[in-house]
């Protein structure tokens, strides 16, 4: 589980325990964590192969949360209603997360999800997309692996591919922090040397 600060850092938490409530009354965040990784793992690779790539747009995000992690939570799919922030970075507000998450969708639809573009203008406009979908962290708890499934779904659907295993977890999270902050040219350095 990420640690982050949030408002009523129990919110949707056992008593006294910041470990999320869960379908299998798993108390223990260890062996949540653990849990959580195997099954979205698996659930992650069997949507990478049957998931369609149509109909994208915010809801379909959403989609891919549930997918990954209804299993687990009775929320999963559903927009956060508390605000979060982590190490230093403050996420949208949850009252906004509905329509920034909309209109997010409908620029990436109106870019006719990045096909056509040259190698250079997309990997800018994906590392755009990265970074502002990471900023909405639209859900408790799973975002960053929502974001990869998205993002892997996306570049495929552009005839490329990406490979996240190629790039130390770290070095991503650096990126992103520093793209909070204004310099998006790590994410996009980091974006590129993933992708073929």
């Amino acid at each position: 589980m990420a640690v982050y600060n949030i408002e009523g850092c129990q919110w949707n938490c056992y008593p006294d325990s910041t470990v999320l409530i869960n379908k299998m009354d798993i108390r223990d965040q260890s062996e949540l964590d653990a849990v959580e990784k195997q099954i979205t793992l698996l659930r992650g690779i069997q949507a990478e192969k049957e998931t369609e790539f149509v109909n994208v747009d915010f809801s379909f995000y959403c989609s891919l949360h549930r997918f990954l992690f209804g299993d687990l939570y009775d929320w999963a799919g559903a927009l956060r209603t508390i605000n979060i922030s982590k190490k230093g970075t403050v996420f949208c507000k949850h009252t906004e997360l509905a329509e920034i998450g909309r209109l997010k969708f409908e620029r990436l639809k109106a870019q006719n999800y990045l096909l056509g573009m040259s190698d250079d203008e997309f990997i800018t406009e994906l590392a755009d997309l990265y970074h502002e979908l990471n900023m909405l962290h639209p859900f408790r708890e799973g975002n960053g692996r929502t974001l990869r499934l998205f993002v892997a779904l996306l570049v495929r659907n552009t005839d490329r591919s990406i490979d996240f295993a190629r790039c130390d977890s770290d070095m991503l999270n650096i990126a992103t922090i520093r793209a909070a902050q204004g310099d998006i040219s790590m994410l996009r350095d980091v974006l590129e040397e993933m992708i073929e």
